[in-house]
């Protein structure tokens, strides 16, 4: 079985330290299960795919700075018939956050959501009296790393006026309340690997700071959920998640109920460099799947 490795172009976006690029880690897995594999970027048009038995998502971080590419490449990869993990039918429901609607209609609480299609005409201050708040967020229902996120005062949003206007005229956004607990708190990630619970953290900004991504100086703090948490999030994964090699658990606690920011199914960071548990979990699990398509190959 030949695995194609699915990464991007711009590896200089993100950390390239061995202990927390999971490329490398993930590299080192493979050779370690002695698979037959190759990383290949997924938006280079020279690689030939028929070649490949699976693909593993791993890191296509520029996806949605490339949407509309992106979508054309998983496309093509359904139509040759490779099988992928996560599979594709997957990662296109889960490649726009829309998809948070449809879990909530589920039953699990999210953020409170306003969505807004392209060019739709809204008047940005009603949302604050709409959520009850002084502070709202604005974000592409297509993005990732706080791309475009604006986060808006009550007294003072009027300054972005044009920026918002200019980026509504470019993609579907959506407003959330600002969340309180993000800044006092920080905001839980849990990570499942074949559906089962692996491990989790919490990502605490730094002062003065709402966005928790590490490259805005964000924490990391390793947690271990209690029994009814988890039981709580098993629901979540198992109703939308049950057949991914990995997901990845966003969101807030607030006075006992967990509010989903989002459910990551595409190219999350697994912040596997957090333990050897989490790395070995991932192990195990990538060679379960391998093994499977083993006996039905």
């Amino acid at each position: 079985m030949k695995i194609g490795v699915i990464t991007y172009e711009d590896k200089g976006a993100y950390p390239a330290s061995i202990e927390v690029n999971e490329d490398i880690i993930l590299e080192n897995m493979l050779q370690d299960l002695g698979l037959d594999y190759q990383f290949e970027i997924w938006s280079d048009p020279a690689v030939d795919w028929s070649r490949y038995n699976l693909l593993l998502i791993k890191s296509p971080w520029d996806y949605f700075d490339r949407y509309a590419e992106f979508l054309t490449w998983c496309e093509h990869i359904k139509k040759l018939g490779i099988p992928s993990l996560n599979d594709m039918d997957t990662i296109l429901w889960n490649s726009d956050k829309w998809y948070l609607r449809e879990i909530q209609e589920k039953g699990f609480p999210i953020v409170p959501t306003r969505y807004l299609k392209k060019k739709e005409k809204t008047d940005i201050g009603s949302y604050f009296k709409d959520f009850d708040t002084h502070q709202i967020i604005i974000k592409p229902t297509v993005s990732g790393g706080a791309k475009n996120t604006l986060k808006l005062q009550k007294d003072t949003w009027q300054e972005n006026e044009e920026i918002i206007a200019e980026l509504l005229q470019k993609e579907d956004f959506m407003i959330q309340p600002f969340v309180e607990e993000v800044a006092r708190t920080g905001e839980y990630s849990y990570i499942f690997f074949n559906g089962k619970f692996s491990h989790a953290v919490l990502k605490s900004p730094k002062k003065g700071e709402f966005r928790v991504q590490h490259f805005f100086g964000g924490a990391i703090h390793v947690v271990e959920p209690n029994a009814d948490q988890l039981e709580y999030l098993q629901k979540m994964v198992d109703s939308f998640a049950g057949e991914t090699l990995y997901a990845r658990v966003d969101g807030v606690w607030t006075e006992g109920v967990f509010y989903l920011m989002e459910l990551e199914l595409i190219e999350p960071y697994l912040f596997l460099f957090t333990s050897e548990k989490a790395k070995e979990n991932y192990k195990m699990a990538i060679e379960k799947r391998i093994q499977r398509y083993l006996e039905l190959d």
